[in-house]
């Protein structure tokens, strides 16, 4: 929101009446104007700043009426930083800022500079008089790529969500159902009679509304929006940590695209990176003619994998701009939860590199105490003042401890992704059926640790791209055992414990691998093949959230059982799924085998009626239409350690569930 300062004429000068607003002097182009407090300073060099962006960057400040904006930027190792744009015809000396105290950072307050205007900093380096021309940290709007000038804007917005926000805390906590649809904004759906343009932010909280309701998902997780120089990163080589990306709109365009959202009963994650940025000569490296936001060292500054700087996480201010980065878009945007992304890179020293290219910690090791420290911090202080949201980690190690409090030793996440889960289960679903039972461990072996962590099972967007095809194109055999093993891959994860996600695409049976540049084939659900696999999705999503037995317990030993898991031959796995109370209780049966079973023989805790719920071989999805007519009835047969069983016909290559009444 835009500060409204009125000041009244002496001889000596002009003072502030609005207080938080220190004294006001006039010269020729410019007004004295500071929103940067003693207190601040010393907050941000101390490194527990978690707001900077309400002081630094570009602020709108009417004076007397007239509006003009404040700048301020870091840059310690500056001779000189001007401000250049619109307002004075990117003349590089004619706007200087003045250097604040002993602090690093440059301020100025310019009459001439209005919203809309397009800006940027003129750095001259100290020692060695390096000059660079730099996109501001922290703007809440850039220029559209490949253009990298800066916007003076403000984030006014009436938000319509105090309902969602007042009552998130439910659909956010860990017994809570969390089914998350994963996006890219740039190629979820296109416009074909507009050169299949890109969808715009208002356009997409529509469309995307609609699609996520209707199929149930609890949650949206957006590919980062952050602004990006090169579309083809997907969001992950971040230039604006502050700023969602311009392509598809205005910084209150993505927020009404939030709002819509929560006003429709979705959750909405963003995709955060705080591991690396891109080493454009406009970003944040090499910002003042030093190393600045990044190590110096490029065995610890620079990453081989991405082509990218790496945060120096042992500097104060660095660790101020990221965790300000992160109360950011919770604070101004409504965030629900965080995914960070990349976390093993930060946490291992030697992360993608071989030997003598990488600098040990003081005691020896691989771990980055740094950037650790940073880790825990963050999600302490996240929880403390957003208790109602989560932190997830991307974090493809055995590290112990993720998704554990910093307090019992944990990083203190909420949540992890199952990369171990996601890899092995693919490894199994797709070979051939007749080899499976070779392989039956590669299902089984999650429970050993299943419950080590509070994990999400994720199907994202890395297993679509460079060459390993959709999920339908990963599965074996001929097109109707394609879209079986599909409809069986889906149905034993949303009955495995674990939340859930699921890139777009997955929920239709995309057939092609997922192309950045181009829209989901949504042509298919034409097609009752595809159309099935929809349909299975959204019946999937509405059992797991009305079920409590697939959601309450998903991180608790008490809410699974195995009831068989060494029917390696039949390539068979059975087991319970337990809510809170004793009443309820499901029964999950999977065949990976395209063999029917008939008078397959399960034992099952209690002995009644065990009603059919879900069967993904149901005609409806594009199945053979075999089950068991809606039910059965325990016979006493004690089997598989149990003193009832009943006697079920498991179709090919499917998934059944029951529950018992």
């Amino acid at each position: 929101m835009a500060k409204t300062v009125k000041t009244r004429k002496t001889k000596a000068s002009r003072k502030t009446i609005r207080p938080g607003i220190p004294e006001v002097k006039k010269d020729p182009v410019r007004y004295d104007i500071s929103l940067l407090q003693d207190t601040d300073l010393y907050l941000f060099n101390e490194g527990t700043h978690y707001r900077l962006y309400e002081k630094l960057g570009s602020h709108i400040v009417p004076v007397d009426g007239i509006e003009g904006t404040y700048f301020a930027v870091w840059a310690p190792d500056a001779r000189e930083v001007f401000v250049i744009g619109d307002f004075n015809g990117w003349n590089k000396t004619s706007h200087p800022l003045r250097p604040r105290g002993n602090s690093g950072i440059w301020e100025g307050y310019i009459a001439e500079a209005r919203i809309g205007m397009l800006y940027k900093y003129h750095i001259v380096a100290r020692h060695n008089g390096h000059r660079s021309e730099k996109t501001d940290p922290f703007a809440f709007f850039n220029e559209t790529p490949p253009k990298t000038a800066s916007i003076i804007w403000d984030l006014a917005y009436s938000w319509t969500d105090k309902s969602w926000m007042k009552k998130r805390h439910d659909r956010n906590k860990l017994d809570a159902p969390v089914s998350v649809y994963e996006v890219h904004l740039g190629s979820w759906m296109r416009v074909p009679e507009q050169g299949f343009r890109s969808l715009n932010y208002q356009e997409t909280a529509i469309e995307l509304a609609r699609h996520v309701k209707e199929m149930g998902f609890t949650h949206v997780e957006f590919l980062p929006v952050m602004e990006h120089p090169f579309y083809g990163s997907w969001g992950y080589q971040v230039s604006g940590y502050f700023a969602p990306t311009s392509r598809y709109g205005a910084p209150q365009d993505f927020m009404h695209l939030v709002d819509y959202l929560h006003q429709e009963g979705i959750g909405v994650i963003l995709d955060w990176v705080p591991s690396h940025f891109p080493c454009d000569g406009h970003n944040l490296g090499y910002f003042d003619g030093t190393h600045l936001y990044e190590h110096a060292d490029p065995k610890k500054g620079f990453h081989p994998d991405w082509a990218s700087y790496i945060f120096n996480y042992g500097r104060n201010e660095v660790r101020c701009f990221l965790m300000s980065s992160a109360f950011f878009w919770l604070d101004k945007y409504h965030a629900d939860g965080l995914r960070v992304d990349a976390v093993a890179s930060m946490l291992y020293l030697d992360y993608s590199r071989e030997d003598g290219e990488w600098i040990p910690n003081r005691f020896g090791g691989n771990h980055n105490l740094e950037a650790i420290s940073f880790i825990k911090h963050l999600n302490e202080e996240v929880y403390k003042n957003y208790p109602d949201v989560q932190m997830i980690a991307e974090e493809s190690t055995d590290w112990s401890m993720v998704s554990r409090p910093t307090y019992s030793g944990g990083l203190g996440f909420g949540m992890k992704w199952d990369m171990g889960w996601m890899h092995d289960t693919l490894v199994y679903i797709t070979k051939e059926p007749i080899h499976r039972k070779h392989h039956h461990n590669e299902l089984t072996f999650r429970m050993l640790y299943a419950f080590t962590e509070n994990f999400i099972l994720p199907l994202s967007h890395d297993e679509v791209v460079h060459g390993k095809g959709s999920l339908l194109g990963k599965m074996p055999g001929d097109p109707w055992q394609k879209f079986a093993n599909l409809r069986l891959l889906l149905g034993y994860m949303y009955t495995q414990v674990g939340k859930k996600l699921l890139f777009m695409g997955g929920e239709f049976g995309q057939y092609r691998e997922w192309n950045h540049d181009e829209s989901l084939d949504w042509h298919l659900l034409a097609f009752h093949p595809h159309a099935g696999i929809r349909q299975w999705v959204t019946d999937l999503n509405h059992l797991y959230r009305k079920e409590p037995a697939l959601h309450e317990l998903d991180f608790q030993p008490a809410g699974f059982e195995w009831i068989d898991c060494q029917d390696a031959q039949s390539s068979v796995i059975s087991f319970i799924r337990k809510g809170k109370t004793t009443g309820s209780i499901v029964l999950v049966v999977c065949n990976f085998t395209p063999v029917p079973r008939t008078d397959y023989r399960v034992g099952v805790p209690r002995a009644g009626f065990w009603r059919e719920i879900l069967n993904s071989d149901a005609k409806e999805y594009w199945g053979s239409g075999l089950g068991n007519f809606g039910g059965v009835g325990t016979d006493p047969i004690a089997w598989n350690h149990r003193p009832h069983s009943v006697n079920l016909t498991l179709p090919p290559l499917a998934t059944i569930v029951l529950r018992a009444e």
